[in-house]
This record gives C-alpha cells, sequence and structure tokens, in this order.
C-alpha cells in the first residue's frame, strides 16, 4: 500500500511540475480558401481568396500583415540591391554571390518581374486600409481584432509569376541551368 501511495504522490508531482512548467502559449489560426486563375501562357493569376482569422492571442489587434513574396522579384527591390552589391564582394578571390543572380533581377522585363497585387481586401465586409512595404503589406484594420475572436478577410488579388531568379518562377533560361 505504501508503494502505491508513493507512486500516486512521485506521479501526481512530476504532472504537476510537467505542467507548472509550461509558460502559457498561444498560436493564430488561419483558414483559407482560395479560388485561382493561371493563365499560363502570361504567368498571370488572378485571384479571390477568403480567410477565417482566429486571434488566439491575450490582445486585440490593430493591425495585420501579409507577405508579397514575387515583388521581391522587380528591378530596384531590396533583393535587387542586395543581389548587386553582395556580387561586388570577391573572397578568396571569387564573388560572395552567385555569379548567375548577381544583377538579373535589374535586367527583368514588365513581362518577366514578379508581383503580388492586392486590389482589394476586407474585413468582415469592410474594405481596410493598406500600404505596401516591398514585399509586406500592412493593413491598418478600421476594427480591431478583438482578443479570442475571429474574422473573415476576403481577398482580391492578381499575380505575376517571375521569371526563375532564385527558388521561385518559371522559364529557368538554358544558359543559368547548369552554371
Amino acid at each position: 500500500m505504501n508503494k502505491k501511495i508513493c507512486f500516486f504522490l512521485i506521479s501526481n508531482f512530476c504532472f504537476f511540475v510537467f505542467v507548472s512548467a509550461q509558460p502559457e502559449r498561444w498560436q493564430q489560426r488561419v483558414k483559407y480558401d482560395m479560388n485561382v486563375d493561371v493563365d499560363v501562357n502570361t504567368n498571370l493569376i488572378n485571384g479571390v481568396q477568403k480567410l477565417e482569422y482566429t486571434n488566439n492571442s491575450p490582445d486585440k489587434l490593430t493591425k495585420v500583415y501579409f507577405h508579397l513574396y514575387w515583388n521581391a522579384f522587380q528591378p530596384g527591390s531590396e533583393m535587387d540591391v542586395r543581389s548587386r552589391e553582395l556580387g561586388k564582394i570577391m573572397v578568396n578571390d571569387r564573388p560572395d554571390w552567385d555569379p548567375r543572380v548577381r544583377d538579373r533581377i535589374s535586367k527583368l522585363t514588365p513581362s518577366e518581374i514578379g508581383y503580388q497585387k492586392i486590389k482589394s481586401l476586407k474585413m468582415n465586409g469592410v474594405e481596410q486600409p493598406m500600404k505596401v512595404h516591398g514585399t509586406i503589406l500592412e493593413v491598418d484594420l478600421t476594427k480591431p481584432i478583438a482578443a479570442k475572436s475571429k474574422v473573415n478577410f476576403d481577398i482580391v488579388f492578381e499575380a505575376q509569376v517571375p521569371l526563375q531568379i532564385r527558388r521561385s518562377g518559371r522559364d529557368m533560361p538554358r544558359e543559368f541551368a547548369t552554371a
């Protein structure tokens, strides 16, 4: 009987220590529903995205952010500038950057660049103000998302798949495929 009590006390103590050692955690939740048209001849994508966003945090949210990754594949973008600068640095008599990448973004034509344009973004049916900062879309919410609540976003967008430069894109030119 003493062994049973001892095991019970030890197992309960271990469970208590385990539970007590874990801080309160939360994770935002998003459900996506997308309807897109892809034109393989022009590399354009037009779509509508519906998001059910659950704010599991203990705070109200006054802003949300979205990534617009393909905006990096445009002349003058941060990635373009960084690629050209890093290509100038020499390490052991070799460029510090893949020479196939160095100035390729700056030479893209309008039909080769990548972009993601948000035509409309509504939260619970109300249009929201947006600002694009390169590859980040900042949305200043007209009404905060309360802690522990859900909202619906409706997004209408257009995108162009960029010419293959780095890990993203289409139509990798033959001269760069084997370099």
